[in-house]
């Protein structure tokens, strides 16, 4: 798939105005509430089913908070976090904004996420003004169908379901997923086996985007959209190999991105994520956002504490 070298997204594969209501990422998930100068309170829409507070939308509302305290010529480039505690979806969180450094070119914002006055997570996000660079190359996106070939993550359940083979524990899960309101949209390139648990390699790719419109706004506002996205099914990728196991507990340690080049997030990109190691209770994973003429729009990073029952026949994670 050849990429443009103009760093703009494809105009024909933008969501059009009236195609679905605004994006609730945009109207409810990331829209933080201002207290004070750098001070934002930040509310909840998704609960996963652990009924501990999504990591990506603590990193996407983070980076919103950031992106406030910085001017609109400068976009943000990276951003590094730590989760500390795990959050309460009972209370809202609260957004404190460090003006760590403004500099000509780039400027560093940190930011503090509080619940029951205490951090939950700890992020610094820098942001650069636009610098033409001679200096260019990317690796090339993966080969694989479009979107429109394949079936969404509602779809694909739906048709699990209606095989009378399956298993009570993957029905169940299968409906607590159909149950959820989910912001995103995925569409898997090689949809898992549900009938046959085998490990597999550490990699998976699929298609994502927000649901409903989010429109030719502000940059930094898609790439808090996609903040909120890298987090979803991403440490994951590390139990694969390990379908063997039963995983007893499992959470984030710390998040990374780096943006590369303009994109939309309300329109498929591929998320392409993979994990070159686990080990000592913990596990790594790294992706890459590509857009879908070809473009590396950012890249991932992420470590996760993985823990398996002692008994297990092996507890090497």
């Amino acid at each position: 798939m050849a990429a443009r070298t103009d760093g703009e997204p494809e105009p024909e594969q933008a969501a059009q105005p009236g195609r679905d209501l605004r994006s609730v990422l945009v109207t409810s998930v990331l829209n933080l509430e201002p207290l004070d100068l750098d001070l934002f309170r930040g509310r909840h829409h998704w609960v996963p089913a652990t009924r501990r507070l999504f990591g990506g939308q603590i990193v996407g509302q983070a980076l919103v908070a950031a992106a406030r305290a910085v001017g609109a010529e400068l976009q943000a480039h990276s951003l590094h976090c730590y989760f500390v505690r795990e959050g309460d979806p009972a209370v809202p969180v609260l957004y404190q904004v460090e003006r760590t450094r403004t500099g000509r070119s780039f400027s560093v914002r940190t930011v503090k996420a509080v619940q029951h006055g205490q951090p939950i997570l700890v992020c610094q996000a820098s942001f650069q003004r636009a610098q033409p660079s001679p200096l260019r190359h990317q690796f090339r996106m993966p080969d694989v169908p479009p979107p429109e070939e394949l079936l969404g993550q509602e779809e694909l359940a739906r048709k699990y379901l209606r095989d009378p083979n399956l298993l009570e524990r993957y029905r169940r899960g299968l409906r607590n997923m159909l149950a959820q309101e989910v912001p995103i949209e995925i569409k898997l390139v090689n949809p898992p086996d549900v009938f046959h648990q085998h490990p597999q390699e550490p990699k998976q790719l699929f298609w994502v985007r927000a649901r409903g419109h989010i429109g030719d706004c502000d940059m930094k506002l898609h790439c808090c959209v996609a903040a909120y996205i890298s987090d979803y099914a991403f440490l994951r990728t590390a139990l694969l190999p390990h379908q063997q196991h039963r995983v007893s507990f499992m959470a984030s340690l710390d998040h990374s991105m780096w943006f590369h080049a303009p994109f939309r997030a309300d329109t498929w990109m591929l998320y392409e994520c993979e994990s070159p190691w686990a080990g000592g209770c913990r596990g790594l994973v790294q992706g890459r956002l590509w857009r879908r003429d070809g473009v590396l729009a950012a890249s991932c990073a992420q470590e996760g504490v993985i823990r398996v029952p002692e008994h297990s026949p092996s507890s090497k994670l």
